[in-house]
Formats: C-alpha cells, structure tokens, sequence
C-alpha cells in the first residue's frame, strides 16, 4: 500500500490576522501549515496557533526572508508556497501537489485568474507580466506567471541555494529551477480580494509594486543563468514555446 505524503504549506504573513481566520481551516486534510510571522504587528501569531499552525518567527524583513524561514522549518517530503493574504483558495493546491506527488514535474505554478474586477490592479499585473515575458525570451520559462503559489519538492528547492530576501525570491528561485532543468506546470488558479483589514505589500500601492520590480530588476541584472530552452513544461522540452502559448 502506498504511503500518503506528507506535505507542508508555507503562509509568509505580515499583519494577516483577519486572513487567516477564514484561511487556514480551509487547507485541505493532510496538509500541515507552517505560518511565517515577518514583523506582524497585529495578532497574526496567536491566531495562527489558535488555529493549529505551526508559527515561526522571522525578524528580518521581506518576503525571500520568511519563505527561507519556512522552508527551513519544514520537514515534509512536499512543500507548498502561497500568500496569506486569503486571495488564494487553498483548494488549488490540490492539483498543484497531484502533479509533483506523480513526479511529473519539480515545480507546479498556480497561474493567477482574477475572480473579480480590481483585485489585481493594474500596476502589479502589468509588472508580472513584463517580468514573465521577458524569463521566457531569456531562459525559456515556461510559465505565464510568477508562481505566487507553487508546490516542489523540499530537497530539491534547498538544493538550489536561493539567496535573494526581498521581492526577487520568485526571480531567483525560476531562474535557478530553469538552470537546473527543472520540469514545470502550470495550473489556473483563482484570484480573490485579499481579506478585509489587510493591505498588500506588493499591489496594495503603486509604490510598493515598483519597489518591487526594482527587486526584480536587481535579481535579473544579477542573473547567470541565461541558456534560451533550458526550461521543460511537463516533461517535455518547451521548444521555445511557453504554456501559455507565447513564443519564448
């Protein structure tokens, strides 16, 4: 009989009290949830623990630094990545996880579908999309987003030694997972209003999308890993050709 595995979601927070109290019971069984409090002046901590979360403190700002802390208190076999911000529904991780269970690929992506008008503003989808078209048509990405929710397998992403702690972690870490030939996926998933009393770090504000894509921009500048094709989708060898069907 085969063993069920086991499996660690990673909630890098900042003040997501109201988030979490409607997102973290709906995390699908079996999953064990590691929430990182990143200076969180609010009751992120205790709700989170209040809840069943396993609760690590990271004082260095940024968003590189609380995924880094997670994945360092993780201990399962697979682990996930998403905001905790209440604008992912975690039941998409589901599939996300069946394809890296399989060992179909080292990285399923969530490709983010907006569920309603304004919830991802213009400023940041504008930014995400530049920032993915252009690791297509320099390394061969083969995603269409940015991979805000992701499911790898643990090992492997410490392999990787990312060493960005700010707003380019996603850029370094796709950057080195093409280098490496990982294999990828990428699924729809749906896109919410964040919940109610939260503010977003990132697309709250046009300052803070800008801030970064500077982190971005100094991710990409620092680059070694150009090689045109070196990512596959599925398997396979992307030819060129992205996911979403645009030339890489």
């Amino acid at each position: 009989m085969t063993s069920t595995p086991s499996i660690d979601v990673v909630l890098p927070c900042r003040d997501e009290a109201p988030a979490l109290t409607a997102l973290l019971p709906r995390i699908p069984d079996g999953m064990r949830v590691i929430v990182v409090d990143n200076g969180s002046t609010d009751t992120t901590a205790d709700v989170a623990r209040d809840l069943g979360a396993t609760v690590v403190t990271e004082p260095e700002a940024g968003y590189g630094a609380a995924v880094a802390a997670g994945l360092d208190a993780a201990t399962a076999d697979i682990v996930a990545f998403m905001d905790g911000d209440g604008s992912f529904d975690p039941a998409d991780l589901t599939e996300l996880v069946a394809d890296v269970v399989a060992g179909r690929v080292d990285l399923a992506a969530g490709r983010r579908r907006p569920a309603a008008r304004g919830v991802w503003p213009w400023h940041a989808r504008l930014g995400n999309a530049l920032i993915a078209w252009w690791l297509r048509r320099r390394i061969g990405l083969p995603l269409s987003d940015l991979a805000a929710m992701r499911v790898v397998r643990r090992e492997a992403l410490l392999e990787l030694r990312i060493q960005d702690r700010r707003f380019g972690y996603p850029v370094e870490l796709l950057q080195s997972a093409v280098h490496a030939d990982w294999r990828f996926s990428e699924h729809d998933v749906s896109y919410g209003p964040r919940a109610a009393g939260t503010r977003s770090k990132v697309s709250g504000s046009f300052l803070g999308t800008v801030r970064t894509a500077r982190d971005f921009r100094r991710v990409l500048a620092d680059g070694h890993h150009d090689g045109p094709g070196a990512g596959r989708a599925d398997g396979r060898r992307t030819g060129g050709t992205s996911l979403d069907g645009s030339r890489a």
